[in-house]
Formats: structure tokens, C-alpha cells, sequence
């Protein structure tokens, strides 16, 4: 049996306590990978966790299932993936976190795997996967740690509710059925909706904000019927550099539900004067994004408020 191990390495300038707890806290994956789109916990236990990640993979959207063992002490994180498609056999790896000064981290990517029924080529073809995937993956991660670490006051996040007297499954249907918006929402104006795979979808459109201009915007969606559509932007509006949200619906004792849009933004601080004038800084930025996502929002939250109502 032939199990290949292999390395990769990144310097990232940030504290390596902060990139272990960055690592570890799988809700910031969204924003330190730009491939990942939602990671949800499906079991925890002490140091030891089971989770379901989504993902872009060639434009499409992806899940799958991993096992964790955290090691805070060493800075070190084990993964194995739970169910490998051929031709790996198995897939397991390490995250080993290591300090270089105050400041700076050694960040090594450990992978050990084999291929089925120890085939040469299909050993070969997870060679190079493992090897571009994580050529791919290491820039990208280092410049969201050195991202997350470094610019709190460029990164917000809000959420805007109303309580609706209706139900759960009307108002998630309004926002699952974004192929209708046009018709739906007076700030829509084109859409796009694909979904190959059924609770995972692509959707693209256009969008008028309060001040009368025009955003494209893509984003994977990943719904959970009747409680919650969780996404992350793939194109996005020239003030940011990420924008992740959700759509949630929590029934109360009463019988009412409370329809939920939340947001996460990191601003692109190198865009803010071109956008909104030589004389804008970080927090007339920050205003206008809460302004401009909270209409949005507001605006759908009513109409989706309206049509549960309808149908009571």
C-alpha cells in the first residue's frame, strides 16, 4: 500500500495564536478561503469535531464532510476527509501553525493519502490535484489571515428583522424563489438563477440602489428548507473586497416568525475615494454599505413579509 506525504508552506505576517484561532473558528473560513462558501459544525465533542463544508470548485458549488482533531496546545490541526471520491482512497492532513517572532507565522499544510487499489495513475493525478489545489490555496488563505488580523475597522457586520404573521415556509420560499425577484422586488432588475444540484445555487443579478445606480453581483447560495439560505458574493460591488449573509426564519411560541437578512462586509479601502469622492474615508464607507445592503434587505424583507402574509 502506497501512502504518499506531502508539504506546502506559506509565511503569513500575523500572530500565530491569531492564525490558529482563525484556522479553527470554521465561520471564518468563508472569508480566509475564497473557494469556501458556508462551513456548519454536524458534531463536537472536547477537541474533536465532524463538519460539513460548501464550496466553489470550477464554478460549481461542492460539499462534503471532514472529521477534525484540534490541538491548541501544539497549534496543529488534523483533518481526514470522511467519504474520499476515486480515485483517492483516503485524504488526510495537518495544519501545523508555527511561531516566527511576534509577528510572523510558518504556516505548513501537511497531506497523506493513497489512491484506490494503489494505482500509479491514479496516484499521479492526486499528485498534482493535491499539489496545484494547494499552490492555489496558500496565497489566497495567507492574504485573508493577514486580512483578518489587520483590518477590524474595515469589516462590519449588521442584520436587519421583521416579524411576520405567517409562516416559515412562505417566507423562505419567497427568498429561495430568486428567479421571480423581477417580478417580486422593484430593486431587481435582471436574474439569473441556477441550481444543478438541488440547495445549491448560483445567482446572478442586478440590483438599483437608493442613489439610482446599478451593482452585479453573483453569489453561491446554500439553502436549508424553511429556516435558512446562507451565501457568499463571488462578483462583487467595487467597495468590497467580501460580502457573506443569510436569510433566516425562526418561529416563535405565538405562531410568528422572525425573518432575519445578516451581513458581513470587509471594504476595499483602496476603492472608497474612486466610489464615493476624493473627500470619503473608512467611515463614510461603512455608512453607505450599511445603507445601501440594510434598503436592500429592508425592502425584500417587506415583500416576502407581505406575500406570507397573503397566504395565511
Amino acid at each position: 500500500m502506497t501512502v504518499r506525504e506531502v508539504e506546502h508552506a506559506v509565511t503569513v505576517r500575523a500572530p500565530a495564536s491569531e492564525v490558529y484561532r482563525l484556522l479553527a473558528e470554521v465561520e471564518n473560513w468563508p472569508r480566509l478561503f475564497p473557494p469556501s462558501v458556508y462551513v456548519e459544525y454536524l458534531e463536537r465533542e472536547g477537541d474533536e469535531e465532524r463538519i460539513r463544508i460548501w464550496a466553489t470548485a470550477n464554478g460549481e458549488a461542492k460539499n462534503w464532510t471532514s472529521r477534525r482533531e484540534l490541538d491548541p496546545q501544539g497549534l496543529r490541526i488534523k483533518f481526514t476527509q470522511e467519504v474520499s471520491a476515486p480515485p483517492v482512497a483516503r485524504m488526510s492532513g495537518t495544519w501545523v501553525v508555527e511561531p516566527r517572532g511576534e509577528g510572523e507565522t510558518h504556516l505548513r499544510l501537511l497531506h497523506s493519502y493513497r489512491a484506490v487499489d494503489d494505482d500509479p495513475e491514479g496516484l499521479a493525478w492526486i499528485d498534482q490535484a493535491v499539489d496545484q489545489n494547494s499552490r492555489e490555496e496558500l496565497p489566497g488563505l495567507k492574504s485573508g489571515l493577514e486580512e483578518a488580523t489587520r483590518t477590524a475597522e474595515l469589516t462590519l457586520s449588521f442584520e436587519d428583522s421583521v416579524v411576520v404573521e405567517g409562516s416559515a415556509k412562505d417566507l423562505y420560499d419567497f427568498v429561495n424563489e430568486a428567479d421571480r425577484w423581477t417580478e417580486r422586488l422593484p430593486h431587481v432588475s435582471t436574474v439569473t438563477l441556477t441550481e444543478d444540484t438541488p440547495g445549491l445555487q448560483v445567482l446572478r443579478m442586478d440590483t438599483r440602489a437608493v442613489d439610482g445606480s446599478t451593482h452585479t453581483t453573483e453569489s453561491v447560495r446554500v439553502c436549508f428548507p424553511h429556516q435558512r439560505i446562507v451565501y457568499k458574493q463571488t462578483t462583487l460591488p467595487a467597495l468590497m473586497t467580501l460580502h457573506t449573509g443569510r436569510w433566516e426564519f425562526r418561529t416563535a411560541e405565538d405562531g410568528t416568525v422572525t425573518a432575519t437578512s445578516q451581513h458581513t462586509v470587509v471594504l476595499k479601502a483602496d476603492n472608497i475615494t474612486k466610489v464615493l469622492g476624493t473627500d470619503a474615508g473608512i467611515p463614510e464607507a461603512r455608512r453607505f454599505v450599511r445603507d445601501a445592503l440594510g434598503a436592500n434587505s429592508r425592502a425584500t424583507l417587506e415583500h416576502a413579509k407581505r406575500y406570507a402574509e397573503e397566504r395565511r
